[in-house]
C-alpha cells in the first residue's frame, strides 16, 4: 500500500510567524485599516493613480520578498522530500513554500504571485523587485517598460476571477486526496474554501489547523488550535512515521 495523496491547503496564518501580516484575522490587516482593501481591489486601483501609489507603497512596506520560510513551510517541504506525495493548495502569494524547497509543479497558487508583476495591457510578466526598485528611486506609479500599460502585482485582485486551470488542478487535486490539511485559513473566501468541503466529500481524512473556528469544523475529522508553527511540524511529523 503506498503513502497517501496529502493536501496542505494553506491560508494567511500559514506566514505570519515570516513577518507577512494576515488579513482577516482578529489583528488583520483589513480590520486594522479598511480603506486599505481598496489598494487590491482592480476597479479602484485601475481608475486611480493615487490608490496605485498607496498600493506600490503598502508592498514595499510589508517587505514580503525579504521573508523567509518559516518552520510550518519547511515541514511541508520536507515531508515531500522525504517521500510522501504531497501538494500544496495556497490562498497565499508570497511564494515562500517554493522557497522552503517545495517544487513549484505541486504548489497551486489561486491567488497568484506577489513576486511578480504583470502589464494589464500586454500581459508582459517581470520582476516585483524591479517594480519596487523603481518606486524606491522615485517612480510611484511605475509603467510597463514594454508598452507603458498600467502595472499590477500578478495576484488575483478583489473583482478579478481565479484562473480557471490553476482552480481546476486544485479541485482535482481536493477531490484525489486521502488527507486534506487547512492551515491558517478562515475557510470562508470562496470557491477556495469548498475544496475542504470537496475533499471530505471524497473520502478524505480533513484536518483543520486554525486559531479560529473555520465554518467546516463541524466536517473535520480533527480540529488543531495549537500555534502553526509548532503544530503542523508535529502533525506532519505523525503522518509521516504512519501513526495517524
Amino acid at each position: 500500500m503506498g503513502k497517501p495523496l496529502v493536501v496542505v491547503f494553506s491560508g494567511a496564518g500559514m506566514s505570519t510567524d515570516s513577518g507577512i501580516p494576515d488579513y482577516r484575522g482578529p489583528q488583520g490587516l483589513w480590520r486594522r485599516e479598511p480603506d486599505a482593501e481598496k489598494l487590491v481591489t482592480y476597479e479602484h486601483y485601475m481608475a486611480d493613480a493615487d490608490v496605485r501609489r498607496r498600493s506600490w507603497l503598502m508592498r514595499a512596506e510589508i517587505g514580503a520578498l525579504g521573508a523567509r520560510p518559516n518552520a510550518a513551510h519547511r515541514a511541508v517541504a520536507e515531508l515531500e522530500r522525504d517521500g510522501t506525495p504531497v501538494r500544496v493548495i495556497t490562498q497565499n502569494v508570497d511564494g515562500l513554500q517554493q522557497l522552503a524547497g517545495m517544487p513549484a509543479r505541486k504548489v497551486f497558487e489561486l491567488h497568484g504571485s506577489a513576486r511578480s508583476v504583470v502589464c494589464t495591457r500586454c500581459h508582459v510578466r517581470s520582476d516585483m523587485a524591479d517594480a519596487l526598485a523603481r518606486v524606491a528611486a522615485g517612480e510611484p506609479d511605475p509603467a510597463c517598460t514594454a508598452c507603458g500599460g498600467i502595472l499590477k502585482a500578478a495576484t488575483v485582485m478583489f473583482g478579478e476571477h481565479l484562473d480557471p486551470e490553476v482552480l481546476a488542478q486544485a479541485v482535482a487535486v481536493a477531490k484525489g486526496c486521502d488527507v486534506f490539511i487547512a492551515v491558517g485559513t478562515t475557510l470562508q473566501v470562496q470557491p477556495a474554501a469548498s475544496l475542504a468541503g470537496m475533499a471530505a466529500e471524497h473520502g478524505a481524512r480533513l484536518i483543520i489547523v486554525n486559531a479560529e473556528e473555520t465554518p467546516y469544523d463541524p466536517l473535520a475529522d480533527e480540529v488543531i488550535r495549537e500555534p502553526i508553527g509548532t503544530a503542523l511540524p508535529k502533525l506532519l511529523s505523525r503522518l509521516a512515521a504512519g501513526q495517524d
